[in-house]
Protein backbone atom coordinates (compact mmCIF):
# COMPACT_ATOMS: atom_id res chain seq x y z
CA UNK A 1 0.00 0.00 0.00
CA UNK A 2 0.92 3.50 -0.33
CA UNK A 3 1.93 5.82 2.27
CA UNK A 4 -0.87 7.89 3.74
CA UNK A 5 -1.49 11.16 1.98
CA UNK A 6 -0.81 14.26 3.64
CA UNK A 7 -4.62 15.82 3.74
CA UNK A 8 -6.53 13.36 3.22
CA UNK A 9 -5.43 10.03 5.17
CA UNK A 10 -7.85 8.60 7.54
CA UNK A 11 -11.38 10.55 5.75
CA UNK A 12 -13.57 7.16 6.02
CA UNK A 13 -16.49 6.69 3.52
CA UNK A 14 -18.96 7.77 5.95
CA UNK A 15 -17.45 11.08 6.44
CA UNK A 16 -17.41 11.75 2.69
CA UNK A 17 -20.59 10.88 2.46
CA UNK A 18 -21.76 13.15 5.47
CA UNK A 19 -20.40 16.33 4.33
CA UNK A 20 -21.93 15.31 0.49
CA UNK A 21 -25.10 14.53 1.79
CA UNK A 22 -24.99 17.74 3.76
CA UNK A 23 -24.20 19.71 0.80
CA UNK A 24 -27.29 18.34 -1.55
CA UNK A 25 -29.79 18.94 1.29
CA UNK A 26 -29.66 15.14 2.10
CA UNK A 27 -30.13 14.77 5.71
CA UNK A 28 -28.91 11.68 7.80
CA UNK A 29 -31.24 11.20 10.77
CA UNK A 30 -28.98 8.43 12.80
CA UNK A 31 -25.62 10.73 14.57
CA UNK A 32 -23.38 7.53 12.30
CA UNK A 33 -24.36 7.15 9.05
CA UNK A 34 -21.90 4.08 8.87
CA UNK A 35 -24.47 2.49 11.42
CA UNK A 36 -27.41 3.47 9.60
CA UNK A 37 -29.18 2.78 6.22
CA UNK A 38 -27.52 6.27 4.68
CA UNK A 39 -27.30 6.50 0.98
CA UNK A 40 -24.08 7.97 -1.01
CA UNK A 41 -24.84 11.06 -3.12
CA UNK A 42 -26.85 9.11 -6.30
CA UNK A 43 -29.47 6.48 -4.77
CA UNK A 44 -28.34 4.28 -8.25
CA UNK A 45 -24.44 4.18 -7.13
CA UNK A 46 -25.02 1.85 -4.15
CA UNK A 47 -21.28 1.05 -4.47
CA UNK A 48 -20.41 4.64 -3.78
CA UNK A 49 -18.41 4.57 -7.48
CA UNK A 50 -19.26 8.40 -7.97
CA UNK A 51 -18.49 10.99 -5.85
CA UNK A 52 -18.99 14.93 -6.57
CA UNK A 53 -16.76 17.58 -4.57
CA UNK A 54 -18.55 20.18 -2.74
CA UNK A 55 -17.52 23.93 -3.89
CA UNK A 56 -18.21 25.55 -0.64
CA UNK A 57 -17.43 23.18 2.10
CA UNK A 58 -14.59 21.06 3.04
CA UNK A 59 -14.02 18.61 5.95
CA UNK A 60 -10.27 18.65 6.78
CA UNK A 61 -9.20 20.79 9.19
CA UNK A 62 -6.25 23.65 9.29
CA UNK A 63 -3.59 24.36 11.98
CA UNK A 64 -4.24 27.35 13.56
CA UNK A 65 -1.35 29.88 15.00
CA UNK A 66 -0.69 27.21 17.75
CA UNK A 67 -0.18 23.83 15.80
CA UNK A 68 3.08 23.71 13.99
CA UNK A 69 1.51 23.68 10.06
CA UNK A 70 4.74 22.04 8.65
CA UNK A 71 4.04 18.95 11.20
CA UNK A 72 0.65 18.54 10.90
CA UNK A 73 -1.27 15.57 8.88
CA UNK A 74 -2.62 12.21 9.13
CA UNK A 75 -5.90 12.22 10.54
CA UNK A 76 -7.33 9.09 12.19
CA UNK A 77 -11.12 7.53 11.48
CA UNK A 78 -13.38 9.90 13.43
CA UNK A 79 -15.73 8.61 16.51
CA UNK A 80 -18.70 9.48 17.52
CA UNK A 81 -19.76 10.60 20.55
CA UNK A 82 -22.58 10.33 23.18
CA UNK A 83 -22.15 14.34 24.07
CA UNK A 84 -23.32 15.05 20.39
CA UNK A 85 -19.51 15.52 19.04
CA UNK A 86 -17.08 13.99 16.61
CA UNK A 87 -13.70 13.62 17.47
CA UNK A 88 -10.12 12.73 15.78
CA UNK A 89 -6.74 12.68 16.07
CA UNK A 90 -4.54 14.58 14.22
CA UNK A 91 -0.30 13.93 14.21
CA UNK A 92 1.58 16.39 15.03
CA UNK A 93 5.09 17.80 17.08
CA UNK A 94 6.13 19.98 18.64
CA UNK A 95 10.26 20.51 18.62
CA UNK A 96 11.30 16.82 19.56
CA UNK A 97 7.84 15.97 21.32
CA UNK A 98 5.25 13.80 19.65
CA UNK A 99 2.02 14.79 19.87
CA UNK A 100 -1.48 13.70 18.87
CA UNK A 101 -4.02 16.50 18.84
CA UNK A 102 -7.49 16.35 19.62
CA UNK A 103 -10.90 17.83 17.65
CA UNK A 104 -14.13 17.93 18.07
CA UNK A 105 -16.91 18.52 15.66
CA UNK A 106 -20.91 18.67 15.68
CA UNK A 107 -21.70 18.79 11.84
CA UNK A 108 -18.33 17.12 10.56
CA UNK A 109 -17.95 20.35 8.55
CA UNK A 110 -16.92 23.01 11.53
CA UNK A 111 -14.08 21.53 13.86
CA UNK A 112 -12.62 22.72 16.92
CA UNK A 113 -8.93 21.46 18.80
CA UNK A 114 -9.15 20.73 22.19
CA UNK A 115 -7.28 22.55 24.75
CA UNK A 116 -4.76 20.25 25.35
CA UNK A 117 -3.13 16.96 23.41
CA UNK A 118 -4.55 13.54 23.89
CA UNK A 119 -1.35 12.43 24.67
CA UNK A 120 2.31 13.72 23.36
CA UNK A 121 6.09 12.07 24.27
CA UNK A 122 8.43 13.71 24.89
CA UNK A 123 11.85 13.02 22.40
CA UNK A 124 9.98 10.68 19.81
CA UNK A 125 9.87 13.37 17.53
CA UNK A 126 6.42 13.48 14.65
CA UNK A 127 3.98 11.52 14.88
CA UNK A 128 2.44 10.37 11.78
CA UNK A 129 -0.50 7.96 11.10
CA UNK A 130 -1.77 8.09 14.17
CA UNK A 131 -4.43 5.82 15.14
CA UNK A 132 -6.88 5.68 18.17
CA UNK A 133 -9.30 2.51 18.83
CA UNK A 134 -11.12 0.00 21.52
CA UNK A 135 -10.45 -3.25 22.20
CA UNK A 136 -12.42 -5.23 24.29
CA UNK A 137 -10.13 -6.79 27.44
CA UNK A 138 -12.17 -10.49 26.30
CA UNK A 139 -12.82 -12.22 23.11
CA UNK A 140 -10.79 -11.78 20.09
CA UNK A 141 -14.01 -10.23 18.02
CA UNK A 142 -13.09 -6.01 16.99
CA UNK A 143 -15.38 -3.34 18.05
CA UNK A 144 -16.71 0.17 16.53
CA UNK A 145 -14.54 2.59 17.20
CA UNK A 146 -17.25 4.91 18.88
CA UNK A 147 -17.44 2.02 21.93
CA UNK A 148 -16.95 2.67 25.19
CA UNK A 149 -17.24 1.01 28.46
CA UNK A 150 -15.45 -0.88 31.60
CA UNK A 151 -14.10 -3.99 29.35
CA UNK A 152 -12.37 -2.14 26.75
CA UNK A 153 -9.01 -0.60 26.95
CA UNK A 154 -7.75 1.67 24.08
CA UNK A 155 -4.92 1.60 21.48
CA UNK A 156 -3.15 4.48 20.68
CA UNK A 157 -1.00 3.65 17.92
CA UNK A 158 2.04 6.53 16.33
CA UNK A 159 4.24 6.08 13.38
CA UNK A 160 7.73 7.62 14.48
CA UNK A 161 9.60 9.82 11.69
CA UNK A 162 12.49 9.14 13.12
CA UNK A 163 12.10 5.52 13.13
CA UNK A 164 10.14 5.11 10.03
CA UNK A 165 8.23 2.24 12.70
CA UNK A 166 5.26 2.00 14.31
CA UNK A 167 4.53 1.91 17.79
CA UNK A 168 1.38 1.64 20.26
CA UNK A 169 0.91 1.49 23.68
CA UNK A 170 -2.66 0.00 25.26
CA UNK A 171 -4.54 2.03 28.27
CA UNK A 172 -7.49 3.97 29.15
CA UNK A 173 -9.37 7.18 27.32
CA UNK A 174 -10.88 9.42 30.05
CA UNK A 175 -13.52 10.30 28.02
CA UNK A 176 -14.49 13.85 30.47
CA UNK A 177 -10.60 15.12 30.01
CA UNK A 178 -10.21 13.87 26.36
CA UNK A 179 -6.88 12.15 27.76
CA UNK A 180 -5.40 9.09 26.75
CA UNK A 181 -2.90 6.98 29.69
CA UNK A 182 -0.42 4.38 28.58
CA UNK A 183 -0.50 1.33 30.76
CA UNK A 184 2.87 0.93 32.96
CA UNK A 185 3.14 -2.46 30.82
CA UNK A 186 4.82 -1.18 27.83
CA UNK A 187 7.20 1.28 27.29
CA UNK A 188 5.93 5.01 25.68
CA UNK A 189 8.12 5.49 23.18
CA UNK A 190 11.15 4.41 20.67
CA UNK A 191 11.77 0.87 22.58
CA UNK A 192 7.94 0.24 23.24
CA UNK A 193 5.23 -2.30 21.59
CA UNK A 194 5.39 -2.37 17.31
CA UNK A 195 2.54 -3.93 15.22
CA UNK A 196 4.88 -5.31 12.90
CA UNK A 197 8.95 -5.82 13.58
CA UNK A 198 9.93 -5.21 9.94
CA UNK A 199 9.13 -3.17 6.90
CA UNK A 200 6.17 -2.00 7.91
CA UNK A 201 5.11 1.96 8.34
CA UNK A 202 2.47 4.06 8.57
CA UNK A 203 -0.75 2.04 9.05
CA UNK A 204 -3.90 2.87 9.41
CA UNK A 205 -7.39 0.87 10.68
CA UNK A 206 -11.25 0.86 10.24
CA UNK A 207 -13.38 -1.51 12.13
CA UNK A 208 -15.39 -3.99 9.37
CA UNK A 209 -18.76 -4.39 10.97
CA UNK A 210 -19.74 -7.09 8.75
CA UNK A 211 -17.57 -9.71 10.56
CA UNK A 212 -16.92 -7.82 13.67
CA UNK A 213 -13.21 -7.48 13.23
CA UNK A 214 -10.70 -4.63 12.91
CA UNK A 215 -8.66 -4.29 9.52
CA UNK A 216 -5.30 -2.82 9.55
CA UNK A 217 -3.29 -1.87 6.65
CA UNK A 218 0.22 -0.51 6.40
CA UNK A 219 3.06 0.57 3.81
CA UNK A 220 6.02 -1.66 2.93
CA UNK A 221 8.67 0.60 1.30
CA UNK A 222 10.43 -0.64 -2.12
CA UNK A 223 14.09 -0.33 -1.97
CA UNK A 224 14.46 -2.08 -5.81
CA UNK A 225 14.84 0.77 -8.78
CA UNK A 226 12.22 2.02 -9.97
CA UNK A 227 13.07 0.19 -13.52
CA UNK A 228 12.43 -2.86 -11.60
CA UNK A 229 9.51 -1.96 -10.06
CA UNK A 230 7.66 -1.37 -12.89
CA UNK A 231 8.92 -4.61 -14.84
CA UNK A 232 7.92 -6.83 -12.21
CA UNK A 233 4.19 -5.45 -12.32
CA UNK A 234 1.23 -6.62 -10.07
CA UNK A 235 2.94 -7.66 -6.61
CA UNK A 236 0.34 -9.93 -5.01
CA UNK A 237 -0.25 -12.44 -2.82
CA UNK A 238 1.33 -16.20 -4.12
CA UNK A 239 0.97 -18.86 -1.44
CA UNK A 240 -0.39 -18.36 2.21
CA UNK A 241 1.81 -21.06 4.10
CA UNK A 242 1.31 -22.07 7.95
CA UNK A 243 3.22 -24.53 9.38
CA UNK A 244 4.12 -25.93 13.22
CA UNK A 245 7.42 -26.81 14.42
CA UNK A 246 7.54 -29.07 17.58
CA UNK A 247 9.97 -29.62 20.15
CA UNK A 248 10.29 -32.46 22.58
CA UNK A 249 13.11 -30.34 25.00
CA UNK A 250 14.74 -27.72 25.59
CA UNK A 251 18.08 -28.34 27.28
CA UNK A 252 20.41 -27.86 24.43
CA UNK A 253 18.78 -24.21 24.30
CA UNK A 254 21.35 -21.44 24.16
CA UNK A 255 22.33 -19.30 27.29
CA UNK A 256 20.75 -16.04 26.84
CA UNK A 257 23.10 -12.99 27.09
CA UNK A 258 21.37 -10.32 29.10
CA UNK A 259 23.32 -7.46 26.84
CA UNK A 260 20.93 -8.95 23.60
CA UNK A 261 17.64 -6.44 24.28
CA UNK A 262 18.10 -5.37 20.69
CA UNK A 263 16.31 -8.56 18.26
CA UNK A 264 17.60 -7.20 15.10
CA UNK A 265 21.06 -6.72 16.22
CA UNK A 266 20.78 -10.63 17.57
CA UNK A 267 19.36 -12.01 14.47
CA UNK A 268 22.06 -10.03 12.49
CA UNK A 269 24.69 -11.66 14.32
CA UNK A 270 23.28 -15.50 14.35
CA UNK A 271 21.68 -15.73 11.53
CA UNK A 272 20.08 -18.78 10.09
CA UNK A 273 23.08 -20.65 8.80
CA UNK A 274 25.10 -20.69 12.74
CA UNK A 275 24.32 -23.92 14.25
CA UNK A 276 22.17 -23.58 17.29
CA UNK A 277 20.78 -26.01 20.52
CA UNK A 278 17.12 -25.18 19.74
CA UNK A 279 17.18 -24.16 16.21
CA UNK A 280 17.24 -22.13 14.52
CA UNK A 281 14.51 -23.65 12.46
CA UNK A 282 11.48 -22.62 10.47
CA UNK A 283 10.96 -22.04 6.38
CA UNK A 284 12.99 -21.11 3.39
CA UNK A 285 10.59 -18.83 1.51
CA UNK A 286 11.06 -17.26 -1.49
CA UNK A 287 14.06 -19.88 -2.25
CA UNK A 288 16.10 -20.85 -5.66
CA UNK A 289 16.59 -24.68 -6.49
CA UNK A 290 20.69 -24.31 -5.27
CA UNK A 291 19.82 -21.72 -2.75
CA UNK A 292 21.66 -19.10 -3.80
CA UNK A 293 18.18 -17.29 -3.12
CA UNK A 294 16.33 -17.44 -0.03
CA UNK A 295 14.64 -15.12 2.70
CA UNK A 296 14.35 -17.76 6.20
CA UNK A 297 11.76 -16.90 8.27
CA UNK A 298 12.85 -19.04 11.76
CA UNK A 299 12.83 -19.53 15.60
CA UNK A 300 15.66 -19.67 17.80
CA UNK A 301 15.22 -20.86 21.52
CA UNK A 302 17.56 -19.65 24.25
CA UNK A 303 17.49 -20.28 28.15
CA UNK A 304 17.75 -17.10 30.26
CA UNK A 305 17.85 -17.09 33.78
CA UNK A 306 14.45 -17.73 34.98
CA UNK A 307 12.60 -18.25 31.67
CA UNK A 308 13.35 -19.28 27.93
CA UNK A 309 13.77 -16.74 25.32
CA UNK A 310 12.13 -16.79 21.90
CA UNK A 311 13.89 -14.69 18.90
CA UNK A 312 11.92 -14.49 15.68
CA UNK A 313 14.11 -13.93 12.40
CA UNK A 314 13.44 -12.77 8.90
CA UNK A 315 16.24 -12.45 7.40
CA UNK A 316 16.66 -10.83 4.16
CA UNK A 317 20.63 -11.08 3.83
CA UNK A 318 20.57 -14.08 1.26
CA UNK A 319 17.33 -12.79 -0.77
CA UNK A 320 18.54 -12.09 -4.00
CA UNK A 321 22.00 -12.00 -5.61
CA UNK A 322 21.50 -8.46 -6.84
CA UNK A 323 23.80 -6.24 -5.56
CA UNK A 324 22.49 -2.19 -4.33
CA UNK A 325 19.77 -3.43 -2.58
CA UNK A 326 18.51 -3.22 0.88
CA UNK A 327 18.23 -6.50 2.89
CA UNK A 328 18.49 -6.77 6.81
CA UNK A 329 18.03 -8.97 9.12
CA UNK A 330 14.49 -8.12 11.02
CA UNK A 331 13.24 -9.74 14.94
CA UNK A 332 11.65 -9.52 17.16
CA UNK A 333 11.32 -11.56 20.58
CA UNK A 334 8.34 -13.56 20.47
CA UNK A 335 6.11 -14.38 23.72
CA UNK A 336 4.92 -18.04 23.47
CA UNK A 337 3.89 -20.18 26.04
CA UNK A 338 5.98 -23.35 25.50
CA UNK A 339 5.09 -25.67 28.01
CA UNK A 340 3.20 -27.37 24.67
CA UNK A 341 6.15 -27.77 22.91
CA UNK A 342 5.28 -25.91 20.10
CA UNK A 343 5.55 -23.04 18.19
CA UNK A 344 3.02 -22.20 15.22
CA UNK A 345 4.20 -19.80 11.96
CA UNK A 346 1.51 -17.83 9.26
CA UNK A 347 3.56 -16.88 6.18
CA UNK A 348 2.00 -15.09 3.29
CA UNK A 349 4.39 -14.73 0.61
CA UNK A 350 4.32 -13.03 -2.88
CA UNK A 351 7.38 -11.54 -5.33
CA UNK A 352 8.78 -9.19 -2.78
CA UNK A 353 6.59 -9.53 0.29
CA UNK A 354 7.21 -12.16 2.97
CA UNK A 355 4.58 -11.71 5.99
CA UNK A 356 4.94 -13.85 8.79
CA UNK A 357 3.21 -13.83 12.19
CA UNK A 358 4.53 -16.01 14.35
CA UNK A 359 2.31 -17.93 17.35
CA UNK A 360 -1.36 -16.60 15.95
CA UNK A 361 0.55 -13.21 15.48
CA UNK A 362 2.03 -12.19 18.91
CA UNK A 363 4.81 -11.00 16.76
CA UNK A 364 4.66 -10.24 13.10
CA UNK A 365 7.75 -9.26 10.75
CA UNK A 366 7.53 -7.98 7.09
CA UNK A 367 9.97 -8.52 4.85
CA UNK A 368 10.79 -6.96 1.54
CA UNK A 369 12.81 -8.82 -1.16
CA UNK A 370 13.50 -9.06 -4.81
CA UNK A 371 15.26 -12.10 -5.80
CA UNK A 372 16.47 -12.57 -9.28
CA UNK A 373 16.49 -16.52 -9.71
CA UNK A 374 13.52 -17.66 -6.88
CA UNK A 375 10.91 -15.88 -9.00
CA UNK A 376 7.93 -17.64 -10.12
CA UNK A 377 7.42 -21.41 -10.95
CA UNK A 378 11.37 -21.29 -9.68
CA UNK A 379 10.28 -19.77 -6.12
CA UNK A 380 10.65 -22.53 -3.75
CA UNK A 381 9.54 -23.23 0.02
CA UNK A 382 11.83 -25.21 2.20
CA UNK A 383 11.89 -25.94 5.57
CA UNK A 384 15.02 -26.15 7.65
CA UNK A 385 16.53 -27.01 10.97
CA UNK A 386 20.22 -25.82 12.19
CA UNK A 387 20.04 -26.94 15.45
CA UNK A 388 20.96 -29.92 17.33
CA UNK A 389 17.70 -30.47 18.76
CA UNK A 390 15.22 -32.78 16.80
CA UNK A 391 12.32 -30.67 15.41
CA UNK A 392 9.16 -31.97 13.92
CA UNK A 393 7.05 -29.88 11.58
CA UNK A 394 3.49 -31.42 13.08
CA UNK A 395 1.66 -29.65 10.39
CA UNK A 396 2.51 -27.89 6.94
CA UNK A 397 -0.41 -26.69 4.43
CA UNK A 398 0.20 -24.03 1.71
CA UNK A 399 -1.99 -22.34 -0.57
CA UNK A 400 -1.55 -21.12 -4.16
CA UNK A 401 -3.64 -17.66 -4.12
CA UNK A 402 -5.47 -16.79 -7.40
CA UNK A 403 -4.57 -14.16 -9.80
CA UNK A 404 -5.58 -10.91 -9.24
CA UNK A 405 -8.76 -9.72 -11.75
CA UNK A 406 -7.06 -6.42 -12.73
CA UNK A 407 -9.46 -4.10 -14.96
Amino acid sequence: MGRCGVTLCGLTQYQRILSIGKHLNMPFTHPNPLTSSGVGPDPSDPLLVKWIKPDDINPIIIADQVVNGSAFRDPTTAWWSKDGHWRMLVGSRRKHRGISYLYRSKDFINWVRAKHPIHSKSNTGMWECPDFFPVALEGKEGLDTSVLGNNVKHVLKNSLDMTRFDYYTLGTYFTKMDKYVPDNTSEDGWGGLRYDYGNFYASKSFFDPSKNRRILWGWANESDSKEDDVNKGWAGIQADVEATFSFSSLDKAEAFDPSWVNAQDLCAQKGSKLQGGVGPFGLLTLASQDLEEFTPVFFRIFKATNKHVVLMCSDATSSSIKSNLYKPSFAGFLDVDLSTGKIPLRSLIDHSVVESFGAGGKTNILSRVYPALAVGNQAHLFVFNNGTEPITVENLQAWSMGNADIQ
